[in-house]
């Protein structure tokens, strides 16, 4: 099969050179007058050479610390310029960043300091709580570096344990000149952690070459220049603000303008003020920007491409017209693996709906098995996503604390995804589930993600999940939607299955309903699924077949069948 495939390139920077001080002094060197980092709407901005010379002085302090090659430091602390110098220092250092997410405490935040083996936690004063409160059960930790928005500090800070606490802000040194220290792609430069939504989170290690390639490949589909403005406000203790937005922006040698956190309500105002080019979406960010009420602004800013996982189809042509953004670029990827199937910028326009993107075969292997036997499945089937890099250390080197987890990612010698894809005969990539949330209902294989799509599109639903629970017959699924409605929105579960009716093929339509105040979710704000399904049918379920509610295709049988 001759597929189509993600365009071959040239990265940016020969491989020998895919670690980030690498890149930030180049261009600190070549073009270091120019733009690169800028903190909200009034705040302080930074050129590529002001940007490495205070990455080097913060490391030079961290250096005096102890933190050296190899060491790992938690970072603990909000979006902020400082967020970025300090990782880009750690890794000057050939040091490992292991961002966590800031709404962690007790036993969430004991369980990844540990794992990630961490001796320092560089803080946020008004974090320090969950800190001293866990202290005991982190014992690695040896000190902690405490910063604060205003740069002021209580004087003396209060002991946490035995731990030395330092003030961030002294950190600094006078020298600003590069530091003599070598870091290649094959240096972990980061620990980054799943979700955890079905148990303990894994502590991802990021060999310097994948954090560069997941960052290049993002260049390369969103064909990023030097004109370009990149805008975000999405959590930097995630991957996509980090190798989807800051690191993208500075291989390309552009600007980015940085928020604390994201705003559906600020989108517009901001993209004006930030001059914008560029921007990316997660899950349901773009619906709701889209329910913003609509002002003569919307469609008269720089904006024009952006980067949706997933493209909202439901409200797609619209959003088009009233943002005057008409390319959308969608991908796949994992905090593991990079992004292994993205959409060529070129083909935006014209990639079937529903497709996440072409294979990067220049980088990847990747085959669709048989989850229980790895064997190949037939194309146009759903598979689990397998894969192997083909270039070194460009996709994870396990999991941390982690060696039975990691073992079992790698069987065979390929890396398993967990994830439920198919291929159509082009070569386009389709994402259909996480394959411990796909269903499988009367014979049929059901994606919760696609049967949660066109649901969440009714005007009244806020945000739902769709789930299996036990069918009272043949050891297979029922459909089971469980739904948070929008504030001061009512809707009857009738009237939600008469949506879903024609938007939904009949054998997924789901068979029960439940409307919820909120769902089980990790720190991370990931629904934990496997907390919905164990709940099952319960009194405050609604049954479509008890309320003998049937769809259009059950009565157009019936009425074959008495004609």
């Amino acid at each position: 099969m001759n597929a189509l495939t993600f365009p071959e390139f040239t990265p940016t920077f020969p491989t020998t050179k895919w670690a980030l001080p690498h890149v930030l002094q180049h261009h600190a060197a070549t073009i270091g007058n120019r733009p690169f980092i800028k903190w909200e709407d009034d705040g302080a901005e930074y050129t590529f050479a002001e940007t490495n010379a205070r990455a080097n002085q913060l490391a030079r302090g961290l250096q005096k610390l102890g933190i050296g090659h190899g060491d790992c430091a938690v970072l603990f602390m909000p979006n902020s310029l400082d967020y970025l110098f300090t990782w880009f220092a750690l890794n000057k250092l050939g040091a490992i960043e292991a961002p966590i997410n800031i709404s962690y405490k007790g036993k969430f935040l004991e369980h990844q300091v540990n794992i990630c083996k961490a001796e320092t936690i560089i803080a946020d004063l008004e974090l320090l709580g969950p800190v001293r409160d866990s202290i005991g059960q982190m014992p690695g930790i040896k000190r902690i570096v405490v910063w604060s928005r205003d740069g002021r500090l209580p004087s003396p800070i209060p002991p946490i344990g035995n731990c030395e606490i330092v003030a961030y802000s002294a950190l600094f040194d006078s020298d600003a000149s590069n530091l003599d220290i070598a870091v290649g792609p094959q240096d972990t430069g980061a620990i980054m952690f799943t979700s955890g939504t079905t148990g303990l989170s894994k502590g991802v290690m990021m060999p310097h070459g994948q954090l560069y390639l997941f960052a290049e490949i993002n260049v390369r589909a969103l064909e990023l220049t030097g004109e370009d403005t990149y805008m975000t406000g999405f959590p930097l203790f995630h991957a996509n603000a980090q190798l989807l937005t800051l690191y993208p922006s500075m291989i390309a040698g552009m600007r980015c303008v940085l928020y604390e956190r994201f705003s559906a309500t600020q989108w517009v105002d901001r993209l004006h003020s930030s001059g914008a080019t560029v921007t990316n979406s997660l899950g349901v960010v773009l619906p709701f920007v889209f329910a913003q009420p609509a002002t003569p602004r919307d469609g008269t800013h720089k904006l024009r491409r952006i980067l949706s996982a997933p493209t909202p189809y439901g409200i797609l042509d619209e959003f088009k017209a009233r943002f005057n953004v008409h390319k959308f670029v969608e991908g796949f990827g994992q905090t593991e693996i990079c992004c292994p199937i993205m959409t060529p910028l070129a083909q935006a326009e014209s990639r079937p709906q529903g497709a996440a993107g072409l294979l990067l075969s220049q980088f990847f292997d990747v085959r669709l098995v048989n989850q229980e036997t790895d064997e190949e499945v037939p194309v146009g089937e759903v598979g689990e996503l397998m894969l192997r890099h083909k270039t070194p250390w460009t996709i994870n080197s396990g999991y941390i604390s982690m060696p039975e987890k990691t073992v079992e990612a790698w069987r065979n010698l390929w890396f398993h995804t967990g994830d439920g894809v198919r291929q159509d005969k082009e070569g386009w990539f389709y994402f259909v589930d996480r394959l411990k949330d796909a269903l499988r209902r009367r014979g049929e294989n059901i994606s919760s993600y696609e049967v949660e799509a066109p649901i969440r599109e009714h005007p009244a639903v806020a945000e739902v999940a769709v789930v299996a629970v036990p069918a009272e017959e043949g050891g297979e699924d029922e459909v089971k939607a469980c739904i948070i409605l929008k504030p001061e929105q009512t809707v009857t579960p009738q009237q939600i299955i008469e949506w879903c009716d024609g938007r939904i093929p009949g054998f997924a339509v789901p068979r029960y309903i439940e409307f919820v105040a909120e769902f089980p979710k990790t720190p991370s704000e990931k629904i934990r699924k496997n907390v919905l399904r164990e709940a099952g049918i319960n009194a405050a379920t609604w049954d479509r077949v008890k309320a003998g509610v049937k769809l259009k295709e059950e009565l157009e049988k019936a009425a074959k069948k008495k004609a």
